[in-house]
């Protein structure tokens, strides 16, 4: 059975619902926002969530802008974020073959059935650089 002490709680609040909610952690620890208390996980080292909120905050560079090419698609930085996630991706082909021919053909229909007339028409959208990436 679970003890006060194994959730960083003080002794003598389980079962007194007045003190259930007020129920401080340990010193030293502190209470996890959005849990409630009294529960596994409610009560973290103080400074513990500082490194954790760092490990969410920075997502794969394929996200960001640093991995995407400004004219279309992602550059190095962002094939090999992908790649850490285990996924392959591969350099456009403009040169030709099945590869090409294969893209432009379902990106070609992306643009026609899934763009407002508005994105379809404008140069600077990500759809339309990479359809000039591949020389689709």
């Amino acid at each position: 059975m679970n003890t006060p002490y194994e959730f960083g709680f003080e002794i003598g609040v389980l079962g007194n619902p007045a003190a259930e909610k007020t129920a401080k952690c340990w010193s030293g620890y502190e209470r996890v926002p959005g849990t409630k208390a009294l529960t596994p996980g409610s009560c973290r080292p103080v400074g513990k969530k500082k490194k954790e909120e760092e490990k969410k905050a920075e997502s794969p560079a394929w996200q960001r802008s640093e991995g995407k090419n400004p004219d279309g698609g992602l550059n190095a930085k962002g094939r090999a974020s992908l790649k850490a996630q285990g996924k392959d991706i591969k350099r456009p082909q403009p040169e030709g073959g099945a590869r090409r021919d294969s893209f432009c053909a379902r990106m070609g229909g992306m643009k026609a059935k899934l763009t407002s007339a508005e994105t379809a028409n404008d140069p600077e959208s990500r759809i339309n650089k990479a359809l000039r990436k591949w020389n689709c």
